[in-house]
């Protein structure tokens, strides 16, 4: 987060994207993204060209947003390379700095401390999960196998291997992060059930799923599933295909449940 008078650095629209072949939390690359377009000055000028001075400032301010969009995300992937190599989500900012290449001044530039740049590294993590999980429903052919999908790629967290081990010391230091940044760590929440809490619509509407309340219940869902990764990670154990059938199919069997009749006068209050 940038100092007063710092310049801002990238919103979302310059976040690092995911690996489209990888299945983990934290599978990122590069990808710069497009910088947007100087935009016509607003002296009255009714020719629609901007004046020498607008371009001026124009190319001023987005060489300044290129250079601290390209610090952020040198930082970022510099802590993701030590959390994977490490193990642990406790890399000294020297060590992220030397990774990075960048100067302590370019580090508090951006971030007040090392926990926020864990929680940068985290949302973009999810970020990647959420695109991962929301490939993997598009290619299906009904809501119920989008709920699926979404339950089978959220547990491939911990059967891959790779994964597992990547995604292990974020789930280990989940709730020290929730405790200092409950709005973040809430927002990644958000961000992995809104396919999911979609796909639970189309079921209730389709009548696959008549008792779903898609809100409640995709909740239920996300922490059903985060529970049980994060315990297979904690386990240091890569769960079966066995295992992760029957975790599905008891998932299933609540969602797909009959809805309950509705009653009324003394039956209601009898029942």
């Amino acid at each position: 987060m940038p100092w007063e008078g710092e310049p801002a650095p990238a919103p979302s629209d310059a976040a690092l994207r995911s690996r489209a072949a990888k299945n983990t939390i934290l599978g990122m690359r590069n990808n710069v993204p497009r910088l947007l377009a100087p935009q016509p000055d607003a002296d009255g000028d009714r020719s629609g060209v901007p004046s020498a001075i607008a371009q001026t400032v124009d190319r001023s301010l987005l060489r300044r947003r290129a250079a601290a969009q390209d610090e952020v995300e040198r930082l970022v992937r510099a802590a993701f390379t030590l959390i994977e190599r490490t193990g642990g989500l406790d890399p000294r900012v020297s060590d992220i700095l030397a990774e990075a290449g960048l100067s302590n001044q370019a580090f508090y530039r951006h971030f007040r401390s090392k926990h926020e740049l864990l929680v940068a590294v985290l949302d973009e993590g999810i970020r990647g999960l959420a695109d991962y999980l929301g490939t993997r429903m598009a290619g299906t052919s009904s809501a119920s196998d989008a709920v699926r999908a979404w339950i089978r790629g959220m547990a491939a967290q911990a059967t891959d291997a790779e994964g597992a081990q990547a995604t292990r010391p974020f789930a280990l230091a989940r709730g020290r992060l929730a405790e200092t940044f409950p709005a973040e760590v809430a927002r990644s929440a958000t961000q992995l059930t809104a396919p999911l809490r979609a796909a639970l619509v189309r079921a209730r509407d389709a009548g696959l799923m008549p008792a779903v309340d898609p809100a409640a219940e995709a909740e239920a869902l996300y922490l059903l599933m985060m529970g049980w990764v994060e315990a297979r990670l904690i386990e240091g154990r890569i769960p079966t295909r066995e295992e992760v059938d029957r975790l599905e199919a008891f998932a299933m069997a609540g969602l797909e449940r009959a809805a309950q009749p509705a009653t009324t006068g003394d039956e209601g209050r009898a029942a």
